[in-house]
């Protein structure tokens, strides 16, 4: 067998519908689309997004409220409670060693650390973001804060 012994199966395939040939063919006059109105017309029909009248939904969406920063930065939040559950005293917290302790999924996504919870342990914090409070935390139990340029 090969391309040019393919066929479409029996009774599969329709002849297309000759329209306005005259009344003896079935479709003569009106070519099937009945009387008047609308959708007897060339071009008739409703266009689309049509919605029966109403504002359509490309017409109402300028109108809802908000407004979305196109330079808003999303950061992970890390909090100074969970650094002290996961590091020994000594670790220097970066995107690296956080991932690999399971605190976040990708060791490039941008990480502030905020000051919720108690830090006991002196750690290097090397992250995007730190809060002042998180900072103050950081600094009284004897760690530090290096913050990129």
């Amino acid at each position: 067998m090969e391309l040019k012994d393919l066929k479409p199966a029996e009774g599969s395939t329709h002849s297309r519908k000759r329209v306005g040939r005259g009344n003896g063919a079935g479709t003569g006059k009106t070519s099937g689309r009945g009387m008047n109105g609308q959708k007897s017309r060339a071009g008739g029909g409703k266009g689309a997004g049509f919605e029966g009248g109403q504002t359509p939904l490309a017409r109402r969406l300028p109108k809802l409220p908000g407004f979305k920063n196109i330079n808003h930065v999303e950061y992970l939040p890390v909090n100074v409670s969970r650094l002290d559950e996961k590091f020994e005293a000594g670790d220097v917290v970066d995107g690296e060693s956080l991932k690999a302790k399971g605190i976040i999924k990708h060791a490039d996504a941008l990480v502030k650390v905020l000051g919720d919870g108690d830090l006991t342990k002196a750690l290097t914090v090397k992250v995007d973001k730190v809060s002042a409070s998180a900072k103050t935390k950081i600094e009284a139990a004897g760690g530090k804060v290096e913050e990129p340029c």
